[in-house]
């Protein structure tokens, strides 16, 4: 997968775009080489081996559900949506999830992406509105 990282670095970029968020992607190549372990990444390519969507996600521990998995990004290229790739993407995580013995599955979505509140809730995801994001950027 590392040989991919180049790959997926302007994919990310390319969400942080998408979520008009270009400023907060800072993430490199070589970050990523230095912190693989952490990484955790399904990706969907063409028959050329072109990466055309990707979800990362890793576990967590949550105080009153216990062991999770937390989805950190789902991302299709626009071209490519509509295709199923999005759902074989969350699939997976899901499937991984409850292979894994995990409680639960969580995941942000801004509130401005209505075809992903949509798809998400069309998978039975309950979507709170009650918290919000807190970061704390230590680099």
């Amino acid at each position: 997968m590392e040989a991919d990282f180049d790959s997926l670095i302007d994919l990310f970029s390319e969400f942080a775009l998408f979520e008009k968020l270009p400023e907060k992607m800072t993430n490199t190549t070589e970050q990523m080489k230095l912190e693989k372990e952490y990484f955790n990444c399904f990706v969907a390519e063409t028959d050329k081996r072109e990466i055309v969507g990707y979800v990362t996600w890793f576990f967590a521990y949550y105080t009153w559900t216990g062991k999770s998995i937390y989805m950190d990004d789902l991302y299709v290229k626009p071209a490519y949506r509509g295709h199923g790739i999005g759902t074989k993407l969350i699939s997976k995580v899901i499937e991984t999830a409850r292979q894994t013995r995990c409680n639960k599955l969580r995941w942000q979505v801004s509130s401005w992406n209505q075809p992903a509140i949509e798809f998400y809730k069309s998978l039975g995801a309950s979507i709170d509105s009650t918290e919000q994001n807190c970061d704390l950027i230590l680099m």
